[in-house]
């Protein structure tokens, strides 16, 4: 299920008495390459982002500032993961329903992608993504 391939990344931490810097490489600390960047900010307090799926884009969210929660839903099961430090993310595979909530004031989130936006990559209907899951589960697609 694609719920077992999400995971949290440690990311290498340089400490250093002048501030610690960290870094991410496409394919090496994350299991793509880099092709967009975006990041969230100014959430208002009790907002909620995403509601969505992707069809085959991967993600990789860290908390750059402030922290937030990230729901994921793989349509059997789903799993709350709390985001408060920019020296770790969270790996977010393809057909993973995801929201986030929980925005503390200031916090930021950074999203790396494996694609440029495409608006046919998501699904937006949780019903859809529902059918669309079982229907890969019953051909056998790898998830």
């Amino acid at each position: 299920m694609a719920l077992a391939d999400c995971r949290r990344i440690d990311l290498p931490k340089i400490l250093d008495p002048r501030g610690n810097l960290t870094f991410v490489e496409s394919s090496r600390q994350i299991p793509f390459d880099i092709s967009r960047v975006y990041y969230l900010y100014d959430v208002p307090g009790g907002s909620e982002r995403g509601g969505h799926a992707h069809r085959g884009l991967h993600q990789f969210v860290i908390a750059m500032s402030g922290s937030f929660d990230i729901v994921l839903d793989d349509g059997g099961s789903s799993e709350r993961f709390h985001l408060s430090r920019s020296f770790y993310g969270l790996y977010i595979s393809p057909y993973t329903w995801r929201y986030l909530d929980n925005f503390s004031s200031g916090s930021v989130c950074l999203v790396l992608a494996s694609a440029n936006f495409d608006e046919a990559d998501y699904i937006r209907d949780y019903d859809v993504f529902l059918k669309e899951v079982r229907a890969r589960e019953l051909s056998g697609a790898i998830l």
